[in-house]
């Protein structure tokens, strides 16, 4: 039998509180039963503010009510690129209605191009797209952006809606040195995954090295993209601070003063505040 590998516990990191992980997916049934535990956990890791992603209103009406006030969680509503083709008029006015109603409702997404998998047409996708892009414009909210191969067509869009300067994240920043300089011309931010800590992603570090710290964020993308050493494993917000960890590094910054700023970041990005 092969040895078991004997990886470090996030606790052991000893982050401070005040992180943030700015995307997860807390309501998918690999959680199912465990919400409270893994809420608990991250909270002794650190991470003090969470962007719970619901993807759709009926991801929304399902999931909301298991996150109770006070647990630092802020939810994010929106049509993922793959259910584009479900985005219609009732929808969107549901999204609107929800968000004017909801004040935990703090963004519109994710949302954007997924030309990798196709799962609706580029131009039900670019439908979608203008559509939620139009709602959070509405609502005054941020957007959050998902853009896979499509990064091109995406910021093409964006700067086509005059969205230079509004509140926007680009989450899960997996694209090249100039893609990153172009969101950071247009005075957006970047998220970066637990994909940083992959050893073949250097190019992921040296985009980390460019990004400013002042629009720096992190995330899990939970229960996708577990950071090593757990990368294969179900990802959670405790595993936060390893990819905290990475790109403290790849900046040369102490690992706790970026957690904290990464941390503020989100905060001042989606209008929310501290709980502890």
């Amino acid at each position: 039998m092969g040895k078991k590998k004997n990886r470090p516990l996030p606790q052991e990191m000893e982050m401070p509180p005040g992180g943030a992980d700015s995307h997860a997916h807390l309501d998918f049934e690999t959680f199912s039963g465990e919400l409270d535990q893994v809420l608990d956990k991250a909270r002794q890791c650190g991470v003090s503010t969470l962007g719970q992603v619901f993807l759709g209103p009926g991801a929304y009406a399902k999931g909301h009510e298991y996150f109770s006030a006070g647990t630092g969680v802020f939810f994010i509503l929106g049509i993922h690129p793959h259910e584009a083709s479900g985005l219609d008029t009732a929808t969107a006015q549901k999204i609107y209605s929800l968000a004017r109603s909801d004040p935990r409702i703090k963004a519109v997404g994710e949302t954007g191009l997924d030309f990798y998998y196709n799962k609706s047409t580029p131009r039900e996708q670019k439908k979608a797209f203008l559509t939620q892009l139009e709602l959070a414009r509405d609502l005054d909210l941020p957007v959050v952006i998902h853009s896979r191969e499509a990064a091109v067509d995406t910021l093409q869009i964006l700067k086509a809606m005059g969205l230079k300067d509004r509140k926007l994240l680009w989450h899960c920043f997996g694209q090249d040195l100039e893609t990153a300089r172009e969101i950071l011309r247009n005075g957006w931010h970047i998220s970066i995954p637990g994909s940083i800590t992959f050893a073949g992603n250097s190019l992921l570090r040296e985009v980390v090295k460019e990004i400013p710290i002042d629009r720096l964020l992190l995330e899990t993308d939970c229960p996708f993209i577990a950071p090593e050493p757990y990368r294969g494993k179900k990802n959670e917000p405790a595993l936060l601070v390893f990819t905290a960890m990475e790109a403290a590094h790849s900046k040369g910054m102490d690992p706790g003063e970026l957690w904290q700023i990464c941390g503020d970041n989100c905060r001042g990005l989606f209008g929310v505040s501290r709980t502890d």
